[in-house]
């Protein structure tokens, strides 16, 4: 069985690294409007995230979906039509 999953977005990308990057991009302000949850607005940190959205499966698809439509490169065929 193989462990590559190229079709996986955050294949090879941590938690830590996800919400990270987001909070770069965002900060923790507008991450928090984005994704209304506590962790992110009252006293936030990386480490009390990782913990809230490690016991959290629905909040943690919500942060990886984010991260996916804010980072993921976009394949040049996606809006290809086939003839």
């Amino acid at each position: 069985m193989s462990t590559e999953q190229p079709n996986n977005p955050l294949h090879g990308i941590t938690l830590e690294q996800i919400v990270t990057k987001l909070v770069e991009h965002y900060g923790w302000v507008k991450l928090s409007q984005r994704i209304d949850i506590n962790c992110f607005k009252k006293d936030p940190s990386i480490k009390s995230s990782l913990k809230f959205l490690r016991k959290t499966p629905w909040a943690r698809t919500k942060v990886e979906d984010l991260y996916i439509s804010t980072f993921a490169k976009q394949s040049p065929w996606k809006n290809t039509k086939i003839r």
